[in-house]
């Protein structure tokens, strides 16, 4: 009973307070914002909600159907599914070696068909960031000389170069190798398993890449059977990096597949033994196949390098000058098999 008799006044002098609690606001909003007051109109400033005029203002775009969109993506897009069905060149990933592999071997070899594999929705791989979510890219001397190629502005440190923003170094690079004529990059596809060929010549050999749609390979084991396409290849590039969800696949293929040995993995850090190794082992791993950026570490174990990407670069350009004379002896094999062939139909004609 107490309870409820000292309950009454308490309510009472809270409904008491409302409104000079609202009044308190009231005074707060006048204060701060003029516009609010009574007649807050005749108080405001002259023409304070008057649109800012721009040069779109009277933008309009010109007509289109909805299906024209259409036609003009799948087209363009099957064409070249159409074309890169037998490349001269695939590069399994897209990251800086991958990039930096495509871009020199548009200009070595502006003949030969390139297409680029990469799982992701964004080309890059961890290129878009120096190290850590932070946003310095730090290359150390020589590398920076595709740098200067490519005009991308750095910090001068001695022994080595900072670029303020590592996106500033990938999307410079990207944009010169989706400008290359000879170059297609096929994104939101993955790598899923390598083509294998028996042939006199060089026994076992990669011949391409079986592919599918990144989201359907993420989902093989929840959804019925979805099988793969395939894009033939005279040389594969590999760059998929280290060992990960999508990493070092290729070379776990190969391991697999006993075309290499079992693959020890990649040792710990070590900046200053891992840009030498990393550049010095770029090659063709296989007959068909070359390896270049990361990935070399898990078939050869050598040391992570952690955040510096000289050598990611620069053993990107040098496997373009492998695969270009992988590319040319293979184009010298079939052109010898086919003067063989010409050869032997002559002479059973002849006789």
């Amino acid at each position: 009973m107490a309870f409820a008799l000292s309950a009454r006044p308490a309510a009472g002098l809270a409904a008491a307070a409302r409104p000079k609690r609202a009044a308190v606001r009231a005074a707060a909003i006048n204060r701060d914002a003029p516009m609010y007051r009574a007649g807050g109109a005749s108080d405001a400033p002259a023409n304070a909600t008057a649109p800012v005029s721009t040069p779109f203002d009277d933008y309009r775009f010109a007509p289109i159907r909805e299906a024209t969109v259409s036609r003009a993506m799948t087209s363009r897009y099957f064409k070249d599914l159409d074309s890169y069905a037998e490349a001269d060149v695939i590069i399994a990933g897209a990251g800086s070696a991958g990039l930096a592999c495509a871009y020199e071997l548009s200009k070595l070899a502006p003949d030969a068909r390139i297409a680029i594999i990469e799982q992701n929705v964004s080309p890059g791989g961890g290129a878009w960031l120096g190290g850590q979510l932070f946003s310095a890219m730090v290359i150390r001397k020589p590398g920076q000389a595709i740098l200067d190629e490519l005009a991308v502005p750095y910090e001068d440190e001695g022994d080595y170069v900072v670029v303020r923003h590592a996106a500033l170094m990938t999307a410079t690079l990207l944009s010169k190798v989706l400008q290359a004529p000879n170059v297609k990059l096929f994104n939101a596809t993955a790598v899923e398993d390598l083509i294998v060929r028996d042939d006199a010549v060089s026994g076992r050999r990669i011949g391409g890449v079986v592919t599918n749609w990144t989201l359907v390979t993420l989902h093989h084991d929840t959804q019925s059977c979805m099988d793969p396409n395939v894009l033939e290849a005279k040389v594969v590039v590999s760059t998929c990096g280290h060992d990960g969800p999508m990493g070092a696949h290729s070379v776990k293929r190969l391991a697999k597949l006993g075309m290499v040995d079992e693959i020890p993995g990649m040792a710990a850090l070590d900046m200053n033994a891992a840009e030498d190794r990393i550049v010095a082992n770029t090659r063709e791993v296989v007959p068909g196949m070359v390896l270049a950026g990361m990935e070399l570490s898990e078939i050869d174990g050598s040391p992570r390098m952690g955040p510096t990407f000289g050598a990611m670069f620069v053993s990107g350009q040098k496997a373009a000058h492998v695969a270009l004379g992988v590319l040319r002896r293979r184009q010298a094999q079939e052109a010898a098999a086919r003067a063989t062939t010409q050869a032997g139909a002559k002479q059973a004609l002849s006789a």
